[in-house]
């Protein structure tokens, strides 16, 4: 017994690790360097995946997020683009209403600063109303933009390709569309500050009782109104304004709104149509 227990530590240690008794066993050395290895395979697998779930978990709800404010951005043009269909409307008829006024002008008629809609509540189906005494009202282009602003910094453009994130960025904060506000606020406020400044500083003092909003103040003193040549010439260059530029600029916006929705339900079909497994997006059309 002693010399059982002498042969035995006389073993080399590296070999004790793996023999039960005094002789080594090759057999049995290998099956437990390949026992040992798989566990440990396992246990850094196992724990490896634990930490890219738990890690990728936030990045799949991140992406998630990224998705549906893809969609709210989606939903977003579409309202801008019944937003311009509507001013486009608007600038139509109030164009044309102020260029009859201006085609009228020199006429010799009492009644040329005056124009009327069918109104049947009225007694001979006419409402009649002078339009320059509206001349002040303004209506600058300024479309919902909400959702591009939120989204500029929280990683939804990763989703979407290059040429994509340009033309989205161009129909929010494109020189384009910074024209088109400009025109319709700071351009147009000139000539509406001047028709007030020319009503306010020279009216006052040559008529009587100015009263923009009666149709006889402007009956009574059309020829003097007429030969304002300041007033003719600023509703010369608002109508410019309107014809000339701002009514093309709302066109060219409305066609790149409407490329932009393409676009988007292009990367929203690509995006909707991968599923996740573990961490990696796969697309069942790649």
């Amino acid at each position: 017994m002693e010399n059982h227990e002498k042969k035995k530590d006389q073993l080399h240690w590296f070999v004790r690790l793996f023999t039960l008794g005094d002789r080594f066993d090759i057999k049995d050395f290998y099956d437990r360097l390949k026992k040992s290895t798989v566990e440990f395979i396992i246990l850094v697998f196992g724990v490896t995946v634990s930490f890219g779930i738990e890690q990728q978990g936030g990045e799949s709800d991140n992406r998630a997020d990224a998705i549906e404010n893809l969609e709210n951005l989606r939903e977003e043009v579409d309202k801008m683009i019944a937003y311009t269909d509507d001013y486009i409307e608007e600038n139509k008829w109030v164009s044309e209403m102020y260029r009859k006024q201006y085609d009228r002008w020199e006429l010799d008629n009492d009644s040329i600063f005056i124009d009327f809609q069918e109104d049947e509540d009225e007694p001979d189906g006419k409402y009649y109303f002078p339009p320059m005494a509206y001349y002040t009202n303004r209506n600058p282009f300024e479309p919902p933009r909400v959702n591009f602003d939120a989204i500029k910094l929280d990683g939804t453009f990763r989703l979407l390709p290059k040429e994509v994130g340009l033309e989205m960025t161009t129909i929010y904060d494109g020189t384009e569309l910074k024209y088109l506000i400009e025109n319709t606020t700071k351009i147009e406020e000139r000539y509406v500050i001047q028709f007030v400044d020319r009503v306010g500083n020279k009216w006052v003092y040559d008529l009587d009782q100015v009263n923009l909003y009666d149709n006889n103040f402007w009956i009574k003193n059309r020829k003097y109104i007429q030969n304002d040549k300041l007033l003719h010439y600023n509703l010369f260059k608002r109508l410019e304004l309107w014809e000339d530029q701002v009514t093309f600029q709302l066109k060219d916006y409305k066609n790149a709104l409407v490329k932009s929705t393409k676009m988007l339900d292009s990367v929203l079909a690509v995006r909707e149509s991968e599923f996740e497994f573990i961490w990696w997006v796969l697309n069942p059309k790649d």
